[in-house]
């Protein structure tokens, strides 16, 4: 059983970055995807370099920050910022070139620093609403990327590359190895979602998503995430770029 545990947010700010790292370092933390529109990037690119075993993909943003290109009018409000998710919670317009040609500039800012991604991703799973799916596995086609599997059944989408079963609650780390592995004994291949960090005043004044992130930060650092997902316990942690 192989499991992918995947950090959002990184490049959010500097305290989600360190954060992600320490999980990584010193937890089970195997993956993490990027936002390259937030004040955190280039150090998130400056750690990613160092921490090469790290797998790091793209956290495509809808919802979060400001858009990397200018003279979009269907993706922002009249501050030039993008529209908070409740937005999309409900009947909305987007021009799909729009945000087709947003996302491939978030792509290109990412390749642009010399890292290579491992998947694509998006912040508050906007990719899978029915309009905008469409432009984000066009986007995945294109760089031959592969994809959380946010969708549900993989055989709806034999052209990408997923794993078998997406884990939405970081909290199931905190379960015993008999209730983990009869969960998902039926998936040969898992991603747990995440969410660490220590809170910095950034994360503080624009996130309603706190407090949670240090507990996750300390479960996955935790004796019992460590002694639980390892090889001699029969789970094999991988990122993305091993599917």
């Amino acid at each position: 059983m192989k499991f992918i545990i995947n950090a959002d947010d990184f490049g959010y700010s500097n305290g989600v970055n360190y954060g992600i790292i320490d999980a990584h370092n010193n937890g089970i933390l195997t993956s993490t995807t990027c936002l390259t529109n937030m004040p955190g990037f280039n150090h998130a690119v400056s750690l990613a370099k160092i921490h090469k075993n790290l797998g790091v993909g793209i956290h495509l943003t809808l919802t979060c920050g400001k858009p990397i290109l200018n003279g979009l009018y269907s993706l922002v409000d009249s501050n030039g910022n993008f529209r908070d998710l409740s937005h999309y919670e409900q009947k909305f317009f987007i021009d799909e070139s729009e945000l087709y040609n947003e996302w491939k500039a978030q792509i290109e800012k990412f390749l642009s620093t010399g890292l290579v991604p491992t998947h694509l991703d998006s912040h508050h799973h906007v990719n899978n609403l029915d309009i905008i799916k469409p432009v984000f596995l066009k986007l995945a086609t294109e760089y031959n990327l592969p994809v959380r599997n946010n969708f549900g059944d993989t055989r709806h989408y034999p052209e990408h590359k997923m794993v078998d079963y997406f884990e939405y609650h970081p909290e199931i780390i905190l379960n015993s190895s008999d209730i983990i592995k009869e969960k998902y004994k039926e998936y040969d291949t898992v991603e747990i979602m995440c969410h660490p960090a220590y809170i910095d005043k950034f994360l503080r004044d624009h996130s309603s998503f706190t407090l949670p992130r240090i507990e996750e930060l300390d479960f996955l650092t935790s004796a019992h995430a460590t002694n639980l997902f390892n090889e001699s316990n029969g789970i094999t942690l991988i990122n993305y770029s091993e599917l």
